[in-house]
């Protein structure tokens, strides 16, 4: 299993200030779900963060989110070590396969895959 980016999630009432803040720093909106905006680093694409108001489909709001190149393997892993599965693996309308999962500092970490 391969790492390809880890981004922080900022819970976030204040979508349109952070994205003009974070612009100020030379970042790019790359995506706007209106429940989640993300922005990255034109130069650097991976060098992301995103802003939630709320998760539309999971019970709580992720600290960080990281991609991996085989979500199904990641989620084996951490189901078999007894990690604690906040919510469940399944497929999102915007072409993501993911689940979340607690980390040993309560840290809700969104694992996922583009499809």
């Amino acid at each position: 299993m391969t790492v390809r980016r880890v981004m922080p999630v900022v819970q976030s009432d204040a979508m349109p200030e952070s994205r003009e803040f974070y612009g100020l720093l030379g970042f790019d909106e790359v995506m706007d779900l209106g429940w989640i905006v993300t922005l990255a680093s034109p130069s650097t694409p991976a060098a992301q963060v995103s802003f939630m108001t709320s998760d539309r489909t999971a019970p709580v709001t992720p600290d960080m989110s990281v991609e991996v190149d085989d979500v199904d393997a990641a989620y084996a892993v951490m189901r078999d070590s007894g990690a604690e599965i906040v919510h469940p693996l399944r497929d999102e309308e915007w072409g993501v396969r993911r689940f979340f999962v607690r980390d040993p500092n309560g840290r809700v970490i969104n694992v996922l895959s583009h499809r």
